[in-house]
C-alpha cells in the first residue's frame, strides 16, 4: 500500500501526544547480512517495537510490526520481544494494543522461528486469560503465521481499509500453483463482510475505536441508586393474541432503538471471528449507565428485510458468550425473532446443533447473565438465548414452540386456531411470570410502538437495574442458582390446573 505509516507513525498517531515510552532493550550486533542491512535501512533493531503510552490519557501497552524491517517477519528475536512485552502488559494489568503488519514466519530462520507463533499465542491467551482487553488492528500486509496467531486473537479487531490480509502470501500461491490468488479475497473489506473483522477503518480512526472499546470494558462499574424495587404496576389482562399482534408491528422499537435511546455506549462487533455473518443477529459492546455488558440481540429490521437467522447468527451469539467470559462482563441477550431459518441451507449449517451449543454454553456460562424478551418470542431460536440467570419480558413479549399459526396446523390442522391456542399455550408475559420462565415484566403504555423512546429508556433502566444487583454475586453462586432454577422449571405447575 502506498504510503504505509511506519510502525513507530502509527504508535505515536494512535497515542496522546508525547506519551510513548519504549519498552524494547537494545539488541547486540547479529552476523546476519539481512538484518544488518535491515537495521541500517530503518534505525531499528528488530521488526517489532513494544512500550507504553497514553490513549485518551488511559495507560496501555502497544506492540506493533515494522514492514520495512524484513516485511515485517517474525523471528527469535523478535518473538522473544513480542512475548516479554505481552507478558509485562499482563503483570501491570494493562489493556494491549496490537498493530501487526507482517509477511510472517522469518523463512531465513526456519522451523525454530515458525514455532515462536506458539508461545506468542500462549502469552496473549495468558493476557485475556487475566480478564485484560486485547485489541488488534491488521495493517496492510498480514499473512502468514502472524495472521494465524496473534493477529487473529483479538476481543476486537479492526483492519486498516485495503489491506491484503491472509494465511497465505500470493507469491507463495503463484510459485505453487501457477496462477495468481483470487483479486478481492484477502482484502480486508471482504474479512469484514465474511464476519473476521469487526471494522474496517483508517489509522487516523484506530485511536477513537480503542478508545470507545476501552471506555466500556474497563470503566468501573458506577452503582446506580437500587434502593427497593418500585411497586409493580398492574397490568392490564390482554389476551395472547392481541399481544402477538401487537409484537408484530412493523414500527415497533428492537434491539438497534434499545441501544440508541438506552445504552450511554456502544461498539458494534460484526459476525462469528471465524468467516461467517447473520444480519439477524446485532452483537456490541455497550454500557447501560455505569454497567458495562456484552449484548447480543435479534434483530427485527433485518429479519424482516433480508431473511431469518441461520445457524451463523447463533455462532456468532457464542462468540458473544466468550466475551462475556473472556471480560468478565455480564451477558445480555435480547431476543426478538419470528423463528429462526428453516430452509435446506439452514439444515446443512447445523442449525438444530448450533442451538444446542448455545443452550448447553448459556446455561452454565459464568458470567452474570439476563435476557430481555422485548418482543416476538418464536422457536427454537428464541430458546437458544433465554436460560439467563434473570430473564424481563416487554407487556407484549411472547415465547412459543412454534407461531400460534404454526401450532394451530399441527393441533387442528388449521390456522383458525391460533388465537386460542395461544392463550392455551401459557405463550403471553403474564403466563411466563407466572410459570417462573420471566422475572419482571416492563410495562407497554399502551403499546412500545407508540412509545419507543420511553419504553426503550424503561427497559434500559431496568436493565441497569437488574445487571447492577448481579455484579456484586459470586459467580459460581450465580451458576448454582441458574442450574437450580432451570433444572425446576415445570415440576411445580399444575398443569391440569393451569389448562382449566
Amino acid at each position: 500500500m502506498a504510503g504505509r505509516m511506519t510502525a513507530l507513525e502509527l504508535v505515536e498517531l494512535a497515542l496522546d501526544d508525547g506519551s510513548f515510552r519504549s519498552w524494547d532493550r537494545p539488541l547486540g550486533p547479529v552476523e546476519d547480512a539481512d538484518v544488518t542491512a535491515a537495521r541500517q535501512r530503518t534505525g531499528l533493531d528488530e521488526a517489532v517495537i513494544t512500550g507504553e503510552g497514553l490513549l485518551h490519557g488511559r495507560r496501555v501497552a502497544v506492540v506493533a510490526c515494522e514492514f520495512g524491517f524484513l516485511a515485517g517477519s517474525i523471528g527469535v528475536a523478535a518473538a522473544e520481544r513480542l512475548v516479554s512485552a505481552v507478558e509485562r502488559a499482563t503483570a501491570e494489568r494493562l489493556p494491549l494494543l496490537a498493530a501487526p503488519a507482517s509477511g510472517g514466519t522469518r523463512m531465513q530462520e526456519g522451523t525454530v522461528a515458525f514455532l515462536q507463533m506458539v508461545k506468542i499465542s500462549a502469552a496473549v491467551t495468558q493476557h485475556k486469560a487475566a480478564g485484560l482487553p486485547y485489541l488488534v488492528y491488521l495493517r496492510d500486509p498480514t499473512l502468514g503465521g502472524v495472521l494465524a496467531s496473534w493477529g487473529s486473537l483479538g476481543h476486537v479487531t479492526a483492519a486498516e481499509p485495503g489491506a491484503m490480509i491472509g494465511f497465505l502470501g500470493p507469491r507463495v500461491y503463484r510459485s505453487l500453483y501457477g496462477e495468481p490468488f483470487p483479486e478481492g479475497v484477502q482484502v480486508a473489506e471482504n474479512l469484514y463482510r465474511h464476519g473476521l473483522v469487526d471494522a474496517v477503518l483508517p489509522p487516523q480512526a484506530l485511536a477513537g475505536i480503542a478508545d470507545r472499546a476501552l471506555r466500556i470494558l474497563l470503566a468501573p462499574p458506577v452503582e446506580p441508586p437500587l434502593g427497593e424495587m418500585p411497586p409493580s404496576e398492574p397490568l392490564p389482562d390482554v389476551p395472547a393474541w392481541e399481544s402477538i399482534i401487537r409484537s408484530r408491528r412493523a414500527d415497533r422499537p428492537g434491539v438497534r432503538q434499545l441501544l440508541r435511546y438506552a445504552a450511554s455506549d456502544v461498539l458494534p462487533l460484526n459476525g462469528t471471528g471465524e468467516g461467517e455473518q447473520d444480519p439477524g443477529l446485532y452483537l456490541a459492546l455497550a454500557r447501560f449507565g455505569g454497567v458495562s455488558c456484552v449484548l447480543l440481540g435479534q434483530d427485527r429490521r433485518t429479519q424482516t428485510d433480508v431473511g431469518p437467522m441461520g445457524p451463523a447468527a447463533l455462532r456468532a451469539a457464542r462468540r458473544g458468550f466468550r466475551l462475556a467470559h473472556e471480560l468478565n462482563l455480564p451477558l445480555v441477550t435480547v431476543i426478538d425473532t419470528p423463528g429462526a431459518a428453516l430452509s435446506p441451507e439452514a439444515e446443512e449449517g447445523g442449525l438444530a446443533g448450533e442451538i444446542a451449543r448455545c443452550l448447553s454454553e448459556l446455561v452454565t456460562l459464568e458470567a452474570p447473565t439476563l435476557s430481555i424478551l422485548l418482543g416476538q418470542g418464536c422457536g427454537g431460536g428464541a430458546l437458544a438465548l433465554i436460560p439467563c440467570d434473570r430473564v424481563l419480558v416487554a407487556q407484549h413479549g411472547w415465547l412459543s414452540p412454534l407461531p400460534p399459526e404454526g401450532a394451530s396446523a399441527i393441533v387442528h390442522r388449521d390456522v383458525e386456531h391460533a388465537p386460542e391456542l395461544a392463550a392455551a399455550q401459557g405463550v403471553r408475559s403474564a403466563d411466563l411470570v407466572a410459570d417462573g420462565i420471566a422475572d419482571l415484566v416492563v410495562p407497554e403504555r399502551p403499546d412500545a410502538a407508540d412509545e419507543p423512546e420511553a419504553f426503550c429508556r424503561r427497559v434500559g433502566r431496568e436493565l441497569e437495574r437488574e445487571l447492577a444487583a448481579m455484579l456484586p454475586r459470586r459467580r459460581p453462586d450465580l451458576l448454582t442458582e441458574r442450574l437450580r432454577r432451570y433444572r425446576a422449571l415445570g415440576t411445580t405447575r399444575d398443569r391440569t390446573q393451569a389448562a382449566s
